[in-house]
C-alpha cells in the first residue's frame, strides 16, 4: 500500500537547475535508504545518490558529485534531488527509491532497491 510519487521534472537548458521530489511518509519514516536512480533510453538504470537517513550519510556517483543534493525535509515525508549546472547527458527519466537496508549497502551502485517510484522526466538541452 506504499507509495512513491515523484514531481519536478521538466525541460531545462544545460546550467540550468531542477529539483525532484518524491512523496512516500512511509517510505521515509520505514526505511533506512533512501535514493535517486536514473535511466535514458537505450541505457541501464544508474544510480546517482542516495542517503541513509539514521545518520544522513550521502552517497553520490562520480558523474554528478559537486552538482546534485540528495536531502529530506525538515518533516522527514518527502525527499529531493536537488540538481545544479544540469548538462545534456543529465537527460533521463529519475525514480526515487527507498528500501531498509544498512548503511554498507546504501550505495547508488546498488538499484535492488524494494520501492521505486513512477519517475519523472528530465530533458536538459544544449
Amino acid at each position: 500500500q506504499v507509495q512513491l510519487v515523484e514531481s519536478g521534472g521538466g525541460s531545462v537548458q544545460a546550467g540550468g537547475s531542477l529539483r525532484l521530489s518524491c512523496a512516500g511518509s512511509s517510505i521515509v519514516y520505514s526505511n533506512y535508504c533512501l535514493g535517486w536512480f536514473r535511466q535514458a533510453p537505450g541505457k541501464n538504470r544508474e544510480g546517482v545518490a542516495t542517503i541513509h537517513t539514521p545518520g544522513s550519510t550521502t552517497y553520490y556517483a562520480t558523474s554528478v558529485k559537486g552538482r546534485f543534493s540528495i536531502y529530506r525535509d525538515n518533516a522527514k515525508t518527502t525527499l529531493y534531488l536537488q540538481m545544479n549546472s544540469l548538462k545534456p547527458e543529465d537527460t533521463a527519466m529519475y525514480y526515487c527509491a527507498a528500501d531498509n537496508r544498512s548503511r554498507l549497502r546504501c550505495s547508488p551502485e546498488l538499484t535492488d532497491f524494494g520501492y521505486w517510484g513512477q519517475g519523472t522526466q528530465v530533458n536538459v538541452s544544449s
